[in-house]
């Protein structure tokens, strides 16, 4: 079975507030052909998210230019759980593009990394809610009546859930509702849905994003004629970050995923991961394919 992808991008980024490099910082892996076709592995250290969009896009135009498929890994999540655009009356009948577009128009990233993610959750909240629920977590200097540092109460049967379907898959998955401390994936949800919206938008029919693109389901190569890119979530503590002690633990945790789904590519496994857990419930596979998005290899 051939290869489905000539290269894998895996992306960790990051919610700072200010240029910064090493760990907990932005970091781009890019697993790709060498010109005797070996799979040769490079990094890099972007200060600020513009750097990094900056970066991004010349590596994915250098992959187009050289017909080479890329699997484009983010490790933030690229949906919401289920019910947002909903509760937030938002126009249109595809609940991830309308909240992607809402979430779009509400960001100020600023090219410093000055950012308002605290006020966008903020203003989510008040609109949903009027009290600091469901999103919390800031710095007590960005405390508001609407977003406190601490979680102020667990989610009841009538609020949105807590936790999106994949994210119940992934032991150890962090709710997309926390913004700030170790382990938060709200901030980079919000300041990194903007850029795979950008991403999206300018890269036409050749980009799709997973599952909400590609729908949630195996893919064969016939699936991704004329595709570029295919861009996912994943969840790089699902596998052992091989390497040197003294590297920053983010980059080999950018390696040591991509080499994964290089391996299973090469095995012609790879395709059969982008289809959802046998154990999952249609109702659920339809939620994440229109809704929530899903973990590439979550709960398999």
């Amino acid at each position: 079975m051939p290869r489905l992808f000539s290269a894998y991008v895996i992306v960790d980024w990051s919610a700072a507030a200010k240029p910064t490099t090493g760990a907990d910082s932005i970091w781009i892996g890019v697993l790709k052909r060498d010109v005797r076709f070996r799979l040769a592995f490079e990094a890099f250290n972007p200060a600020t998210r513009a750097e990094a969009e900056v970066k991004l896009n010349a590596i994915l135009d250098d992959l187009k230019k050289r017909q080479e498929r890329c699997l484009l890994g983010f490790d933030f999540p690229l949906g919401f759980p289920r019910g947002l655009s909903t509760a937030l009356k938002l126009p249109g009948e595809t609940p991830w593009r309308a909240v992607w577009d809402q979430i779009a128009k509400m960001v100020k990233d600023k090219p410093d990394n000055t950012n308002n993610r605290f006020g966008v959750g903020s203003e989510i909240n008040r609109r949903l809610t009027g009290g600091p629920f469901p999103f919390w977590g800031c710095p007590p200097r960005d405390t508001l009546t609407t977003l406190q540092p601490k979680r102020s109460r667990d989610h009841g049967p009538d609020d949105l859930p807590e936790l999106r379907f994949a994210d119940a898959a992934c032991k150890g998955a962090s709710s997309v509702w926390k913004l700030y401390y170790n382990g938060s994936v709200g901030g980079q949800a919000i300041l990194g849905i903007p850029l795979v919206r950008r991403l999206d938008a300018a890269r036409g029919e050749g980009f799709k994003a997973y599952p909400f693109e590609t729908g949630f389901k195996a893919l064969t190569e016939a699936d991704l004629a004329g595709v570029d890119v295919v861009a996912a979530e994943v969840y790089p503590s699902l596998y052992k970050a091989e390497g040197v002690a003294t590297e920053v633990k983010d980059l080999r945790q950018v390696r040591s995923t991509a080499e994964h789904f290089a391996r299973l590519d090469e095995a012609g496994k790879l395709g059969a991961l982008f289809g959802p857990p046998k154990s999952l419930s249609p109702e659920a596979v339809k939620v994440a394919e229109l809704e929530e998005g899903w973990v590439l290899g979550g709960g398999a």
